[in-house]
This record gives structure tokens, C-alpha cells and sequence, in this order.
């Protein structure tokens, strides 16, 4: 039977675009479910960078979404839509969602939700949604990363860069990745590394061409953007795939063809948060296949950085922003 749910229920709220201090506690109506979804008592939740572009207000939610942030989360459910098969009420899971993921209840489509895999705790099980479902869909679909290719991963020791560090290391790709200072950088090679490069005193392009004969990476991750572009093309091997996910140094660049249709480049990229919930959940049953057994054999699991209590949003989107964590920040309800 379904558990006695409140009417309302603890939220951080955006009170109005700005810095971290505009993200207050308050009091919100518990979701109402819609066909399809599934409703999870949250017990973590990540905090990830489009937080942060929600809250300065450069990032609004897709139409429908929830207003309140938080696009990760794990708990238990506690009720499910009529039409809902695969879920039970008192399902342990982490689910990819939209928004809401910031509160004590969240409602989530039930193809974007995934067992918590067995051994994990529920803050390793919220570090997981957002950067598996991103690197998998960009890095294996997009990249179409293969055993033997060499893999370039850019902000290596980001919740996105231990993720894919780890994940194109175990698929058999040779791994560089780039990082700010040595201890990220020990970090990032302790995670599968082949080698990490600290971007604050060595040029990735002269390290990679170095160690691969001149031949280059055949699939680039990127989120930085800006000046990297050039660069990606430059170290790019024949045939290479470079793959934009964000743009920290941003969006509107230069760019030269003549090396993209000399190497026969692919320029690609995606954004994950306004997808339709059949492409999520194409997703999700990807990474029950491939990444699961992963998880569950010990070989990968999520770097947590830090852990705050729901109520100290702010102080999370401050270390996030303040750029020295290795790995996730996640917040833990009690």
C-alpha cells in the first residue's frame, strides 16, 4: 500500500535570478503524479552545473518541468501513476529528472528511473544520473568511443570528468585528460588516467601529439569551449569526433574548415534536460546493460567530493562554483 504522503514537503527555492544566497529553504505542495511517473521519497540529490545556470536564470526548466532545481536524485518510492509496470512502492532508485530534485518528494518519468545498484548508499546513487546519462549518450553514442581509440576528457576531476575518465577507461580506451594543479591530476590518474595534463602549465595539444606519434585523440569531450575549440580540432586525430556539452568559456567562436575536412572531422554535441523521456529512457536501459555490471563488480563508482544537508544549497553552489572539488557534490535529506 502506498505510504501517507504530506501535502507539502522541505524545497529549496529560487527566489529570483542571482548568486548562490538567492536559494532559500521553503515549503512546497508535494508533486502530483501524471501518467507515467513514479513519485520517490528523495534521500540525496547531486548538484551539477545547470543548477547553477537555473539559479542565475540562464537555463529555464523544459515546459512542465518543476521550477525547483535538481536534475539527480536517489530515495524510495512511495507511489506510482495507474499505469506504471517495472516499479514497486519501496523500490530503491536514482533517477535523471527534469527539476524538482532539490526537495524531500520528486516526481519522476518511470523510464528515467534505475535500481540503485547493489552496495551503493543513496549519496553514491545520486552522484550517478546526471553525469552517466551525459557522458554515456555523448561520449559512447555520440563519440562513438571504441576500445583502443584515444580518448581526450577535458576538466577531468568535474563530476562529468571522473565520470568519463572512469567509464572510457573501463571500455578500453586510452585515456588523457586535463585538470587544474597536481593534485587533480593525481586524483584523475588514480581514476584510469593514462596521463592528465594540468592545463595551468602544459599545453594539451603538444602533450597528446607527443605521446600518440603526432597521431592525436580520436574522440575530444569537451565543456569548456571558448579557446579550446581550435585547440580540439588541432589535436584531433583523423577521423576524430569532438563533442561539446557546455561552453564555460564560451559558445560563439571561429572556425577554421579547412583542418575539419582535411582529418574528416565530426563537430557534435547535445544537451540532455529537454529530451523527450523515450530518448532518457534509451538512455537508462544503456546503462542498466553496460554500466550497471560495472557498478555492481566494483570496477567504477562516483567520486563524492562533498556532502551538505538540503538546507545548505547555497554553501554547494558556492564550492561548486568555487572550483577546487574532485568529483560530485551531493546534497543528503535527512
Amino acid at each position: 500500500m502506498p505510504r501517507v504522503i504530506p501535502s507539502t514537503m522541505a524545497a529549496i527555492e529560487i527566489t529570483a535570478p542571482g548568486g548562490p544566497d538567492v536559494l532559500r529553504p521553503s515549503r512546497q505542495p508535494v508533486p502530483v503524479l501524471s501518467a507515467g511517473e513514479i513519485l520517490v521519497k528523495v534521500a540525496a540529490a547531486g548538484v551539477n552545473r545547470p543548477d547553477l545556470l537555473q539559479r542565475q536564470g540562464k537555463y529555464p526548466p523544459p515546459p512542465g518541468a518543476s521550477l525547483i532545481p535538481g536534475l539527480e536524485i536517489a530515495g524510495e518510492v512511495v507511489d506510482l501513476a495507474p499505469d506504471v509496470t517495472g516499479w514497486k512502492i519501496g523500490d530503491k532508485v536514482v533517477a535523471l529528472v527534469a527539476g524538482g530534485g532539490y526537495a524531500e518528494y520528486c516526481a519522476v518519468p518511470a523510464p528515467q528511473a534505475l535500481p540503485l545498484p547493489d552496495g551503493f548508499d543513496m549519496i553514491q546513487g545520486a552522484a550517478i544520473p546526471e553525469t552517466y546519462f551525459t557522458v554515456w549518450t555523448n561520449l559512447f553514442e555520440r563519440g562513438r568511443l571504441a576500445a583502443g581509440d584515444v580518448a581526450l576528457i577535458h576538466g577531468g576531476a568535474s563530476g562529468i570528468g571522473t565520470t568519463a575518465v572512469q567509464l572510457a577507461s573501463a571500455f578500453g580506451a586510452k585515456v588523457f585528460a586535463t585538470a587544474g594543479g597536481a593534485d587533480k591530476c593525481k586524483a584523475v590518474e588514480t581514476l584510469g588516467a593514462f596521463r592528465a595534463i594540468d592545463y595551468k602549465s602544459e599545453d594539451y595539444v603538444a602533450v597528446i601529439k607527443d605521446m600518440t606519434e603526432g597521431r592525436g585523440a580520436d574522440v575530444i569531450l569537451d565543456m569548456v569551449g571558448g579557446g579550446y575549440v581550435a585547440r580540439n580540432i588541432e589535436v584531433a586525430a583523423p577521423d576524430g569526433r569532438i563533442v561539446n556539452i557546455a561552453f564555460l568559456e564560451g559558445a560563439k567562436v571561429e572556425v577554421n574548415l579547412q583542418p575539419i575536412m582535411l582529418k574528416r572531422l565530426t563537430l557534435t554535441g547535445s544537451t540532455l534536460r529537454a529530451r523527450p523521456v523515450a530518448a532518457k529512457g534509451a538512455i537508462a536501459k544503456a546503462l542498466k546493460e553496460k554500466v550497471w555490471p560495472l557498478f555492481e563488480a566494483g570496477r567504477i563508482k562516483p567520486v563524492i567530493h562533498s556532502v551538505l544537508p538540503l538546507e545548505k544549497a547555497a554553501e554547494a553552489h558556492r564550492e561548486l562554483e568555487d572550483g577546487r572539488h574532485i568529483g560530485k557534490i551531493v546534497l543528503g535529506l535527512p
